[in-house]
């Protein structure tokens, strides 16, 4: 069997562990010939039949389906697929059939893949790149595109083949753990291998106030013998002497702010630091760069939909991200606070979450440049809209929609950031395609460390969306959505993902991320390496839910029971309205209930009709479902437009009128804590059906408020539930099965009375145990922290890939996104926030202060205005007259060129 190398491997992966990995894996591979010639017959039958119907690409169910009735015998093909035969069968993910070959994309585990092609006649196997399977691939779409020698091929692998790799699959996900093992062998050694943190800790500063240690303490040596000094005077003091109180003892020896409140916390810190300089260990540095005072400024961009605080979820693109960003805040300012206060520092942390403003918005204040974010005291929300030549873009744009608007989106909004922090941010933060996208643009233009949030990756929801890609950029423009996401992953000094599946799968399904690491968009690129998910960048760190909004039902005294009222209507009432159709007949059997957006990957529609089809369920319980509009023509989203039309059908096709009641989406996340509750105390279950969910927030929430919980198996869910225990995992693409074990829970239920509560409490236990948003922050934090001072570390290497992305976001994202068509219409009327300067409001404002600021601001505003009407008019005329320019000088060179060649001539 002849091999060729595979740049998966041979670049990516260089530890001793994984290398085991990689030949266990190969080894298994070289066996295929073997195996193949013991059972050559049936093999010839089943080859045959792959490539009996010309070329195309079948899944693992598809080969399944096709060896089944090749070998009808169940004995015989048991037989056959025993051993390493059927091991590297069931670990297909895929296979491209070009007759006469079959090539085999085959997961060994999660990050670990081999490509062979299978020659159906004589049945020899060769071990392929991935390279070589893409173009198999391509062969099945576009052939002349597969054979063009010029096909674009994008290689991020070959900037990262220095970096260091994780090893183990088992260990993805676990970057800090990993970078603080590599930093502490960095560090290790002689004395002197200290001196890029040293380099490092004298960048520190805040508005110009050096922090830490100033130039004094600018060598290794002398900072290691001041630390033996300092520790020596400290520790002489009480432990709660103020750090006030020998500041100036501190500073006459080099070292500044930012170590501690107080003595017994400044000796910790140069204890930890003393002992990383003479011998460094992981969780020293950990703990290190947990204290040091680097983050304190915060940019989070969400883009798209309405971000608001109030009447926004359930609208188009509104939803969990939204809920998951402003929990966030509120914990990451809290946890901020709590550290500077530890630092020993009279700082204010500043946190805006940067949106689209949207002029047309109404019944919320999307229209709004500037909102204080409730329940916190430094956080804001800083809407920038989308100007285009034309003017500022008014209505509400898809998701999918938004990418010619973001380039510009970024510029406007590094004005204002730059404008209302006065100066750069410490760490920028994206959520999803396009927040990731302006994040990376904005980071790389102020050299600020930026972590990306995918949310959900489009490619890993819609089958062979990157290969067929021409076939849905009509609708949903994936050609610009994977570039972008590509473009960002590989921009982002640090990843943040909820789960393990997010960026690594299962064993049997590949993760969010790992569909990246090799894929193709024939006609557009060949990504031979998009990204590696053993890669130190990603982290994982699971969010909560606000626990004073979602507790549980027990919680008597703190149940919001002026909801109860409202909901007892809504769940209830017989008479159809504008917020509830449908009713319930028999209100004492419980309820299940699930609450998610109307589009196809959220799966209500797939739920409604587990619901309709079997009978033993709709005996059993109600079904309640909140979610989108009842009109198709109040929705803005072709899909949801499309789920709201099948959802009506399904409710005539099943008669479930007296079964379901079907509820408008809800946007007050108080009244919905309380409804959770309310549907708890039916004794009913709540139901996540989703094709695929990244984490799943809604989990999260039902489990707070003790609600048994029935959550897909495709993606995060599965690592919050433990199934049987805290809740149950169901296949989305089974729905009699899942639907059997919902009936199964209920009819233990009725046998067993104790049994509902013991799945409540056991979904409560495992909330608290790990997913809190103060877990979170913290995590965060520190991630954000260690980060800093990797990204110094790997800086010429971080500057060469940049280079890298810049060229492909210029020559190939930016085509595409100045190519796209837009449908939206554009209004004509400039924007406010480009003439005025952005100001955040005190928290609470004085009025008399704020009046005075007003009139000066409106003053200011008439005199910027009229200089920038000037500005703008030139700005407009110049690109005119550079073209203008430029054709003058290239017909001049032209006719230069035909005189001097006309003379050469004669």
């Amino acid at each position: 069997m002849s091999k060729s190398d595979n740049p998966t491997k041979s670049h990516l992966f260089n530890h001793p562990l994984i290398l085991n990995l990689i030949m266990a894996s190969a080894a298994a591979v070289d066996t295929m010939p073997d195996a193949l010639r013991q059972s050559r017959y049936h093999m010839k039958r089943c080859f045959a039949r792959f490539i009996g119907k010309g070329r195309r690409l079948m899944k693992l169910q598809h080969l399944q389906d096709e060896i089944e009735q090749t070998i009808e015998d169940k004995v015989e093909r048991s037989k056959v697929l025993e051993g390493t035969l059927g091991d590297i069968l069931s670990s297909t993910q895929e296979a491209a059939v070009v007759p006469p070959n079959v090539a085999f994309a085959i997961r060994h585990n999660p990050g670990i893949w081999d490509y062979v092609k299978v020659d159906s006649e004589s049945l020899s196997v060769d071990i392929i790149t991935s390279t070589d399977y893409l173009k198999f691939k391509e062969m099945v779409i576009d052939e002349n595109w597969a054979k063009d020698e010029n096909a674009l091929e994008i290689d991020f692998g070959a900037f990262d083949a220095a970096t260091p790799k994780l090893a183990l699959s088992s260990s993805i996900g676990n970057g800090l753990g990993y970078i603080s093992k590599f930093m502490t062998s960095m560090l290790s050694g002689k004395t002197e291998s200290a001196k890029p943190l040293i380099d490092y800790l004298l960048t520190l500063e805040r508005k110009g106030e050096k922090l830490m240690i100033n130039e004094t303490l600018n060598t290794v040596a002398k900072l290691q013998e001041a630390l033996v000094i300092a520790e020596v005077y400290i520790s002489a003091l009480p432990k709660d002497t103020p750090y006030q109180n020998f500041e100036q003892r501190l500073k006459e020896m080099g070292f500044e702010k930012g170590w501690g409140e107080n003595a017994e916390r400044v000796k910790q810190t140069m204890r930890i630091l003393s002992e990383i300089i003479q011998a460094p260990d992981p969780a020293s540095m950990e703990a290190f760069f947990s204290r040091l005072p680097a983050i304190y400024n915060i940019v989070i961009f969400s883009v798209h939909g309405y971000f608001g605080q109030a009447d926004v979820l359930g609208l188009p693109d509104t939803g969990g991200q939204v809920v998951y960003i402003l929990d966030q805040v509120r914990a990451m300012e809290e946890e901020l606070l709590s550290r500077i206060k530890q630092q020993g520092l009279n700082v204010k942390p500043q946190i805006l979450v940067v949106t689209r403003l949207i002029p047309d918005a109404k019944g919320n204040k999307c229209n709004q440049e500037i909102e204080p974010i409730e329940n916190t005291t430094h956080s804001h929300i800083l809407r920038v809209p989308f100007n285009t030549e034309k003017g500022v873009l008014g209505p509400w744009v898809s998701r999918f929609d938004i990418y010619p608007y973001l380039e510009k989106f970024s510029q406007d909004a590094s004005v204002k950031i730059l404008e209302l922090m006065e100066g750069k941010p410490d760490l920028i933060i994206g959520n999803y395609t396009d927040g990731n996208l302006v994040a990376s643009l904005v980071a790389n233009k102020l050299g600020v460390t930026q972590a990306t949030i995918a949310h959900a990756l489009e490619k890993s929801k819609y089958e062979d969306s990157d290969v067929k890609w021409r076939d849905l950029d009509s609708k949903y423009h994936f050609s610009c959505q994977f570039t972008a996401d590509l473009i960002a992953m590989n921009a982002a000094d640090f990843v943040i993902t909820s789960t393990y599946q997010e960026i690594a799968g299962s064993k049997n399904r590949p993760g969010q991320y790992e569909s990246h690491v090799s894929f193709t968009m024939p006609g557009l690129y060949r990504a031979v390496s998009g990204i590696n998910v053993f890669d130190p960048k990603f982290n994982i760190a699971s969010p909560g839910a606000d626990q004073s909004v979602y507790f549980p039902l027990t919680e008597k005294q703190k149940r919001l029971t002026k909801f109860q009222p409202a909901i007892e209507e809504l769940l209830y009432s017989k008479e159809d309205n504008d917020e509830h159709i449908g009713y319930l007949a028999d209100r004492k059997k419980p309820i299940i209930f699930s609450m998610a957006r109307l589009d196809i990957v959220k799966n209500i529609t797939g739920l409604t009709e587990w619901y309709g089809k079997n009978k033993r369920l709709r005996t059993l319980v109600n079904l309640v479902i909140v979610g989108g509009f009842f009109d198709p023509s109040k929705s803005e989203d072709r899909e949801e437009m499309a789920e709201i039309k099948k959802m009506h059908s399904l409710i005539e096709k099943y008669q479930l009128k007296g079964h379901i009641r079907w509820i408008a989406a809800q946007t007050d996340r108080y009244r919905n804590g309380e409804l959770y509750r309310c549907v708890a105390d039916t004794k009913g279950a709540f139901v996540q059906p989703a094709l695929y969910e990244a984490f799943g927030l809604t989990v999260i929430e039902a489990m707070n408020c003790g609600l048994p919980t029935f959550a897909t198996n495709q993606g995060g869910p599965t690592e919050i539930i433990v199934d049987g225990v805290s809740g149950f995992h169901i296949d989305p693409n089974n729905g009699d099965e899942s639907s059997n074990k919902i009936v199964d829970f209920f009819e233990k239920c009725k046998t067993d009375g104790r049994y509902w509560n013991r799945i409540s409490q056991g979904g409560l236990k495992r909330i608290n145990e790990c997913y809190t948003w103060k877990i979170y922050a913290n995590k965060m934090l520190n991630v954000g922290s260690a980060y800093g001072f990797w990204r110094q570390l790997n800086k010429e290497q971080k500057q060469a890939k940049q280079r890298y992305i810049d060229i492909f976001y210029n020559l190939q994202f930016r085509k595409m996104a100045k190519n796209f068509t837009i449908s939206v219409e554009e209004s004509k009327t400039a924007a406010p926030s480009k003439t005025s300067k952005s100001r955040i409001p005190p928290q609470p404002p004085a009025a008399k202060a704020e009046a005075a600021g007003n009139a000066a601001a409106m003053a200011e505003d008439g005199k910027s205005k009229a200089i920038q009407k000037l500005d703008y008019s030139r700005i407009n005329r110049a690109p005119c007259a550079c073209h203008w320019f430029c054709l003058c000088i290239s017909s001049s060179i032209v006719i230069y060129a035909l005189v001097k060649l006309y003379g050469m001539f004669k």
